[in-house]
C-alpha cells in the first residue's frame, strides 16, 4: 500500500503594498520556491500562495500624498508584481490581497471566535496624537529613543537594534515623523487580544517547544531561544541557543508577554471591527489572516472545499518569513489561530537578511540591488537563484551578495562544471552515434555513486533548507563526472575509429550522470532543468527518476546552448559603476591637488599647460570639506589600486572611503593619521562596496603615484571640523 500524498500549504511573508519588491523579498520567495519545487518533485500536493499586505495608515498616507484612493494606490503597486515573480521563476499558485472580501470575512470571524473565548478585552489607552496632522499616530509614524537600549530614531512598536517590542508611549523623546511635532497623549478606547492570558501562555510554551509531525523541531534554535525570552522562560544548559545566562527567577509565569492592541481609530484604511463603530483592525491582525484569505480565494477558483481542506489533519501549514517579524508569527499568529478553533502552523521557517559586500541594504546609501534592474539588464534569473541558494542554510544567518564571488561562483559551477559536461559530450553522441546511448556501464555508474553523498542525502538537505550544503554535494558529483571526462579524453578517442566503442561508452555515461545533476538542481534551476529534459528526452522530471539510468538506445536531441558566463561589465551596470575617469578630462578638482576617487584613479586638475577653470565663491561653498581621522585601513581584495579606509569625520559612525593610494601607502601606517575629506560627495556604488566620500591628496601634474601625498591638517584639528 502506497503512502498517502503529502499535502502542504506554504506561504511567504506578505509584502507591504507601498512599494515594489526589493532584493530581500526576492531572496525569501526564491528560498520558498525552491522548497516548494522540491516537494512537488517528490510527489507532494503543495498549495503555494501569497498576497499584498494592503491595509494600514502608511498606505492611507502614501495614497493621500499622490492624490488617489488607498485602493487605487494598492492596485498600482499590485500591477507591477507579476514581472518580478515570472522573471525569477517564482511559481505561486495564487497572489491575493488583504483588502478582499475573503480577508474581511475571515478576520471578523476569527475576532468573533476569540471574543467568545474571553480573549478580547477593552480598555482606555493613552495614545499619541499629532496636533498638526489632527490624527492619532500609527506606531510607525512615531520615532524616539528605544526604552530598552537607548538607540535613537527607533519606531513606535519595536527596536531594530535590540529587537525589543514595546508600546509607542514607552519611547523617550518621541516625535511625529509626519510633521516633526511632539505628539500629545490623548485617551481612546482600544481592543486587546489577551496574549498574556494563562491559556495563551501555556499553549505557546507547549507549541514553541514541540516537534513537527516529522520529528523535526518546529522552530529553529535561534527562534526558539527568542520565543522563550518573550515568554519569560529560561533555557536549560543543554538546549540549543543556551548562552549560559541564568534564567530570571519565576519568569515561567509569562509575565513578559503583553496583551496586544488590535484596534486603530478612524481615519484608517483597513477592516472595520464588527461590534466597535469607528474602530478598525490593526494591520498586523488581518495581515497574517491574509494567508488564509489567499488560500480561500484559490480554493474557490479551483473548486476546492476550503474549510474541509483546512480541517484535514494531514495538511501541513508552513510559513517562510524574515527574522524581523518573528514575534508576530511565533506568538500572536499561532495563539490567534488556536483559540479561534483553527490549526496552528506546523513550521515557521525564518531566514536572515541579505547584504551587499558586507553593507546592510539601504536605498538612501545606494547599497541595494534592484531586482527589476537585474531583469532589465538581461542578467540570467537563474544565476541569482543559484547564488542565493548556495548561500542559504536552515539557520537564521544573514547572507552576503558579493559581486566578485557571484561572478566566480556562477562561471565556475554552472558554466565550468555543470554545462561543461553536456557541451563536451552531447555533440559526439549526436554526430557519431545518431544521438543514441550505449549500454549502461555499471562499473562507471557505481564509481560515480560511491564518490558523492547520494540522492537521499541531498533530499534531506533540501527538506531542511540546507540549500548551500545540497549544492556543494551536487557540485561534488559534477566534479567527479568532469574528472572522469578529463581522464577518458573523449576528444582524443574521437580521433581514432578503433576507439568508437569507448567514445560511445564515455559520452553515454557522462550524459546519464548529467541528467541526474539537472534533476537534482531542478528546484534551483527550473528553466535549465526543462531545457536539459528536452535535450535528453527525459521520460520524467520527478525526483524518483534521479539515479534511474536512461536505457541503451535512448535517443537524445542535438545539444542546445544552456547558459552563458557572467561578465564583469554586467555587474558593473547592475551596480551603476562608471569607468574611472582619465586624468585631465576636465571633470576633476582644480589646482595641483588630486582627489583619490572611488574608482581608484588619482585625478589631477587639468591637462598640462591648460589653465584651471574659475569658479565662484558660492560654487566652492557647495563642497563640504571636513577633517577626518583614519581609524582603519585595509587592502581591497581583487584590486591593485584601492585601499578601503574607515574615516571618522565627526558623525555617528565612520565613513567608508575607497581611495586609489595602495601603491603609495601601507594600510597600517595610515591608521591614526588625519586628512581632508569631501563629506558631501554622493555615495558611489562599486563592486567592492559603497564609497561614502573622497580623501584629498596632492600630486604633480602627471598624477604619478610616486608623487602622491595625502593632505594633513595642522596638529590640534579634530574630526568633523569644517575646512573653509
Amino acid at each position: 500500500m502506497s503512502a498517502p500524498t503529502r499535502q502542504i500549504f506554504v506561504t511567504t511573508a506578505l509584502p507591504y503594498a507601498n512599494g515594489p519588491f526589493h532584493i530581500g523579498h526576492i531572496m525569501e520567495y526564491i528560498q520558498a520556491d525552491i522548497w516548494v519545487r522540491f516537494q512537488r518533485a517528490r510527489g507532494a500536493r503543495v498549495l503555494f500562495v501569497c498576497a499584498d499586505d494592503a491595509h494600514g495608515a502608511p498606505i492611507m498616507i502614501a495614497a493621500e500624498k499622490v492624490g488617489v484612493t488607498p485602493r487605487e494606490f494598492v492596485a498600482g503597486i499590485a500591477a507591477g508584481r507579476r514581472q518580478y515573480l515570472e522573471g525569477f521563476e517564482i511559481a505561486f499558485d495564487h497572489w491575493h490581497s488583504t483588502d478582499s472580501p475573503e480577508n474581511t470575512e475571515l478576520s471578523q470571524s476569527i475576532y468573533t471566535a476569540l471574543k467568545a473565548r474571553g480573549l478580547i478585552a477593552s480598555r482606555s489607552v493613552e495614545q499619541f496624537f499629532d496636533p498638526v496632522k489632527g490624527m492619532f499616530l500609527p506606531d510607525r509614524y512615531i520615532k524616539g529613543e528605544c526604552p530598552n537600549c537607548g538607540a535613537k530614531d527607533q519606531y513606535g512598536d519595536s527596536c531594530e537594534v535590540c529587537g525589543a517590542v514595546y508600546a509607542p508611549t514607552d519611547l523617550r523623546d518621541p516625535y511625529s515623523t509626519l510633521t516633526g511635532a511632539r505628539p500629545e497623549l490623548r485617551s481612546s478606547e482600544h481592543l486587546f487580544f489577551r496574549l498574556s492570558d494563562p491559556r495563551c501562555v501555556s499553549f505557546l510554551q507547549r507549541w514553541t517547544r514541540e516537534d513537527d509531525r516529522w520529528g523535526r523541531p518546529r522552530l529553529q534554535a535561534e527562534v526558539l531561544a527568542k520565543a522563550k525570552e518573550w515568554l519569560g522562560e529560561g533555557l536549560a544548559a543543554d538546549e540549543p541557543g543556551h548562552d549560559s545566562t541564568p534564567a530570571d527567577d519565576g519568569a515561567s509565569s509569562g509575565a513578559r508577554l503583553a496583551d496586544w492592541d488590535i484596534s486603530r481609530d478612524a481615519p484608517y484604511f483597513g477592516i472595520e471591527i464588527p461590534d466597535a463603530p469607528g474602530k478598525y483592525f490593526y494591520v498586523w491582525l488581518d495581515a497574517p489572516i491574509g494567508y488564509l484569505a489567499s488560500l480561500k480565494a484559490f480554493c474557490a477558483r479551483e473548486g476546492i472545499d476550503f474549510e474541509a481542506l483546512l480541517a484535514d489533519p494531514s495538511l501541513e501549514q508552513v510559513h517562510f518569513i524574515g527574522k524581523d517579524i518573528i514575534y508576530f508569527h511565533v506568538l500572536f499568529w499561532p495563539a490567534m489561530l488556536h483559540f479561534a478553533g483553527r490549526k496552528a502552523p506546523d513550521r515557521v521557517n525564518v531566514h536572515g537578511f541579505i547584504t551587499v559586500s558586507g553593507e546592510k541594504m539601504s536605498k538612501s546609501r545606494g547599497t541595494g540591488i534592484s531586482p527589476l534592474r537585474y531583469l532589465e539588464l538581461g542578467l540570467n534569473p537563474e544565476w541569482l537563484r543559484y547564488y542565493i541558494a548556495a548561500k542559504l542554510n536552515g539557520r537564521v544567518d544573514d547572507i552576503e551578495f558579493n559581486p566578485d564571488d557571484f561572478l566566480a561562483r556562477i562561471n565556475s559551477d554552472l558554466v565550468g562544471k555543470l554545462v561543461n559536461i553536456a557541451s563536451r559530450c552531447a555533440g559526439f553522441l549526436v554526430k557519431r552515434f545518431d544521438g543514441r546511448l550505449a549500454a549502461v556501464d555499471t562499473a562507471v555508474a557505481a564509481d560515480f555513486a560511491a564518490r558523492w553523498a547520494g540522492i537521499d542525502a541531498v533530499a534531506e538537505l533540501y527538506e531542511t533548507r540546507e540549500y548551500g550544503r545540497a549544492i556543494r554535494e551536487v557540485m561534488a558529483y559534477a566534479d567527479r563526472i568532469n574528472e572522469y571526462i578529463d581522464a577518458e579524453k573523449p576528444w582524443e578517442l574521437a580521433r581514432d575509429p578503433a576507439c568508437a566503442a569507448d567514445l560511445h561508452r564515455v559520452c553515454s555515461s557522462a550524459l546519464r550522470a548529467f541528467a541526474d545533476l539537472a534533476l537534482l538542481l531542478a528546484p534551483v534551476l527550473p528553466v535549465t532543468a526543462r531545457r536539459v529534459a528536452a535535450m535528453l528526452a527525459l521520460p520524467s522530471q520527478a525526483w524518483s527518476a534521479i539515479g534511474v539510468p536512461l536505457p541503451e538506445g535512448h535517443r537524445i536531441q542535438p545539444y542546445q546552448h544552456l547558459m552563458t558566463r557572467v561578465e564583469e561589465k554586467q555587474l558593473d551596470a547592475l551596480f551603476g559603476i562608471e569607468p574611472a575617469l582619465p586624468a585631465g578630462d576636465g571633470k576633476t578638482a582644480a589646482g595641483p591637488i588630486a582627489a583619490t576617487t572611488a574608482a581608484g584613479a588619482t585625478a589631477t586638475s587639468a591637462s598640462a599647460g591648460a589653465p584651471p577653470a574659475t569658479i565662484t565663491i558660492d560654487e566652492f561653498a557647495k563642497v563640504d570639506l571636513r577633517i577626518g581621522t583614519i581609524v582603519a585601513a585595509e587592502r581591497v581584495q581583487g584590486s591593485d589600486k584601492l585601499l578601503k579606509l574607515s574615516v571618522d569625520i565627526g558623525g555617528p559612525a565612520p565613513r567608508t572611503v575607497f581611495a586609489g593610494i595602495q601603491a603609495a601607502y601601507q594600510p597600517d601606517r595610515l591608521v591614526g593619521r588625519q586628512t581632508v575629506v569631501v563629506a558631501n560627495l554622493a555615495p558611489r556604488k562599486m563592486k567592492f562596496g559603497v564609497s561614502e566620500g573622497m580623501v584629498l591628496a596632492a600630486s604633480d601634474e602627471s598624477g604619478a603615484v610616486a608623487g602622491l601625498y595625502l593632505l594633513e591638517p595642522h596638529a590640534g584639528a579634530r574630526p568633523g571640523m569644517k575646512v573653509r
